[in-house]
Parts: C-alpha cells; structure tokens; sequence
C-alpha cells in the first residue's frame, strides 16, 4: 500500500468519525433531500426546466432506499449527494441544447448492436475490441458522464475531470481496477446512461439501495430506454458514426423493453460457467458498496445479487424465445479470451460487416495494452459470499445445457 493510499483512508476514516457523530446528533450532511438536490443543480448550471422526464417517481424511490437501506457513511452520502446533483446537471443542459439544436429530434439510430450478458462473462472486453474499429460509435465515458456538446477546445479538459473523479473510485474502493477498468477514452456501460433518468442498476450495484432496486425490477423500464434513445441522439448529433455498439449486463433486465425502443437492434449475448460468474460479481459489488457503507456483507451480496442475476436471465432468455432467432448471437467467453480476433469475426458476420485490416490491427494494440490481469488477478471464491456451488449449479442447470456451457466446481 502506497502513502498516498493510507493518506487517502486516514482522510476518510477521519471524516466518517465526524458525520457520525454528527449523524447522532440528528445532523446529517449533505442533505439528501430531493428539493436540495434540484436546487443545487439549478444553481450549478444556471438553469431551470428539467424537461419531459417524470423523473420524480424514481428519484423519491432512490433517495428514499439511501435513507432506509444504504446504511451510508459520510463519505457515502457525500458521494451520493455529488452523484444525484451531476446527473441532474446533465438533465438540465441536455434540455438546454435541445431547445438550441432542435434538429437534434431528427437523429435516426438504427440498427444498434447491444452486447449483454450475466456479468463478468466477456462483455467489457468484447465492447472494447469493437470500440477500436472506426466505423462503430460507442459512448464514451467522458461523453456520458458529460453529455451535453462541449465546445472542442474544451474536450480535453473534460477527458481529465473525467479521470479524475475515476481515479477517486479506484482509491476509494481498492481493486475495482482489478475487476474493471475505468478511463475517460474508454467505452461506457448503458446502465450509466438510464441512470441519467434515475432508471438503472447502477444504484444498487455501488450502495445497497434494495428496495428502489425491487421497485426497478417490478415496473417498466421503457422510460429509461427512452432516455437512451434521446442521449444517443444527442451524442450522435456531436459526433456520429455507421454503428451504435452498445453494451450492458443490466439489459438482461429489459430485455422486452429494449426491443421495443429498438426493433431492429442485433443481439450478441456472451456466456460463462455461472459459479465463475456470481462469485466475481458478488465480489465487484462488495468492493464498490464497502467504499461508502460499514455495514457492506459480502454473503448478503452475494445471495442478492445471485437471486437477482438468475430471475434477470430467465426473464431475457424468455423473451428471447419470443423474437426472431437471427437477431441473436451467442459468444463463449472461453473462445473470447483464446481466440479474441476470431470472435470478432464471427460477429462481424453475423452483423453483415466487413473486418478492416485497420480495425483488426488497432485491437491487436488494444489487446496488448489492456491484457488480462493488467492490475493483478482478481481472486475470489463462492463460499466468501455464502454461495453454495452445488445450489448453483442447480440454478443455472438449464442455461448451462441450452448454451453448452462448461462448467467447473468452485
């Protein structure tokens, strides 16, 4: 552990002391409160309509389960606090360019490639290979976190306040960058995207937000998809490209929802042993909630979110056997990580596409600059988060024999 990282935990640790006893005295700071919130925002940006997005339901329902659930610490609500105020920044100049470039409505997305899959079965490395050909538009995770159109002598500085505030996470929550890398230039998730309209599973991935979670999981996601229908348009008004190539775990959630946003969208789904696949994710979500909570318990995490995952793919794949067959394809995360550049091919096929020798060379490069493991190996076990192997092979019993997926004891 480097100087800076205990000067870093001494500094929290210090301030969590003071908001707790602050918070025992009935004074909890900042306010999370959503009139404070809107108003912090309006201050920040100058600005005061928040557009068509009935943003209300599902922001009470957030800060309400920060309150009841979250069990945040000082820090936690400080973050929490600074998170909810940017995004509604965002909603705000988003309006703003809206009413500037109206032409911005007639933006068209068609036939957007959307990768999804459980967790931690491939879909990040497979989102970056694509990122590196020319012809496909990706979000990047400076554009999302700052969508409104940058004047271009002002990119650059938002590419370092962007790694910035990641290089806050990676301290904040040690050997996340283990598990996922994180930089301004590389491609962003969909669920930060719908978080814009406080419609994701963003929330109850980084804080134990559980009942606004189950609420999410209940109702229609078509709102926050058609937030993301508007953002692409926006970002493809600033820069646009001949393929979306989206990418999301949490579409497994929304799968009804997508399609119907997106009728003409290309499926690729990836697949992994699932005992491989609960435990490391397990182990990401308690990483990420133990920086803002004391009370973070990897075997609730971990049988949470291995309910919640499994309930998500059965509703996908149900779904699924409901659409055309030949909007989907299947992808090993096996022969990924083997045979990268191959896997690409098959789903340049199946998307109709030619692979440039241009795109194939800048993933070699890709290949070589994020290679697995690049910040050390991420080491996890089932039992760590009261998971049961033999429960789970049970569980995902099905799945496993439809995709023919090898499977393996803990």
């Amino acid at each position: 552990m480097t100087l800076a990282s205990v000067a870093v935990r001494t500094g929290v640790a210090a301030l969590n002391g003071v908001g707790a006893g602050l918070s025992a005295c009935g004074l909890d700071t900042p306010k999370l409160d959503i009139t404070n919130l809107r108003q912090s925002a309006m201050k920040r940006t100058g600005l005061s309509d928040f557009g068509e997005w009935a943003i209300d339901v599902p922001m009470q329902r957030l800060v309400r389960a920060y309150h009841d659930d979250a069990q945040l610490t000082t820090l936690g609500r400080i973050t929490v606090y600074e998170t909810l105020v940017s995004q509604l920044e965002n909603l705000l100049l988003l309006e703003h360019e809206r009413k500037q470039r109206p032409q911005i409505a007639n933006e068209a997305i068609r036939a957007p490639v959307f990768i999804t899959g459980l967790p931690r079965t491939g879909t990040t490395l497979l989102h970056g290979l694509l990122t590196q050909d020319p012809e496909n538009r990706v979000p990047m995770t400076w554009e999302v976190m700052y969508p409104a159109r940058p004047a271009p002598a002002g990119i650059d500085a938002i590419r370092k306040k962007t790694n910035a505030r990641l290089a806050w996470v990676n301290r904040l929550a040690p050997g996340f960058d283990r598990i996922h890398p994180v930089e301004a230039d590389l491609p962003q998730e969909c669920i930060a995207i719908t978080a814009l309209a406080f419609m994701s599973i963003q929330f109850h991935t980084t804080h134990n937000v559980s009942s606004y979670q189950n609420w999410f999981e209940r109702g229609s996601q078509s709102p926050g998809y058609a937030f993301h229908h508007r953002l692409l348009q926006h970002l493809q008004d600033h820069r646009s490209g001949q393929r979306w190539v989206l990418k999301a775990p949490g579409h497994l959630f929304a799968l009804a929802e997508l399609l119907t946003q997106y009728p003409d969208a290309r499926i690729v789904q990836t697949h992994r042993d699932p005992l491989r696949v609960v435990a490391s994710m397990a182990s990401l979500a308690t990483i990420l909630k133990r920086a803002f909570s004391n009370a973070a318990d990897p075997r609730q995490i971990g049988r949470d979110w291995a309910d919640r995952w499994a309930g998500a793919l059965e509703r996908f794949l149900n779904t699924r056997d409901t659409a055309p067959a030949n909007q989907f394809l299947d992808v090993s995360y096996g022969q990924l990580v083997t045979a990268p550049l191959e896997t690409v091919e098959e789903v340049y096929e199946f998307l109709g596409c030619r692979l440039t020798n241009t795109a194939r060379n800048r993933m070699r490069v890709y290949l070589d600059r994020y290679p697995k493991n690049k910040h050390g190996p991420h080491r996890y076990s089932l039992s760590e988060f009261g998971l049961d192997a033999r429960a789970e092979s049970a569980r995902f019993h099905d799945y496993c024999e439809r995709f023919d997926i090898p499977t393996q004891p803990d």
